[in-house]
């Protein structure tokens, strides 16, 4: 079973909309069993808090199933575990390497799968929300094809 995390700043929209687009898509194609996926946060701000409310109406929207969230901050047994952690931006990435030392592969830009945009911007400070999710969900077909 591989293990993969998405990180971004506080857990409450990004990431978590990652984990449960990833979950779905995963439960779709069959290959559920094959992962183990979660989110967390790599600051302590929003620790214990549901996903943000704009990112809820924005999943349910596009008919992605989601459950009652706690942010979290990823551990360092938690990184080690990992075989993939997909951050959002190049603050994610300065602060993974802060965290946890130089990137040793395992760390992926989910921008990487985005031919049209060099992050995934915080929809906290946008308000893009949608976009947000359209992204995830082309990201996450990219990195799980059937």
């Amino acid at each position: 079973m591989k293990r993969i995390c998405f990180v971004c700043h506080g857990n409450i929209c990004r990431s978590v909309a990652a984990e449960y687009i990833a979950k779905d898509h995963l439960a779709k194609v069959g290959k559920l069993a094959d992962y183990e996926i979660f989110s967390r946060a790599l600051s302590y701000e929003e620790i214990g808090n549901d996903i943000y409310p704009p990112m809820k109406r924005a999943l349910m929207e596009q008919g992605i199933p989601f459950g009652h969230h706690h942010a979290a901050i990823l551990t360092s047994n938690e990184y080690r575990s990992c075989d993939a952690i997909y951050y959002m931006d190049d603050e994610n990435a300065m602060l993974l390497r802060r965290m946890f030392g130089p990137n040793d592969g395992r760390c992926i830009a989910l921008a990487d799968y985005l031919p049209d945009a060099d992050e995934i911007a915080d929809p906290w400070y946008s308000g893009r929300f949608d976009e947000v999710v359209d992204q995830l969900k082309r990201c996450v077909k990219a990195i799980f094809p059937r």
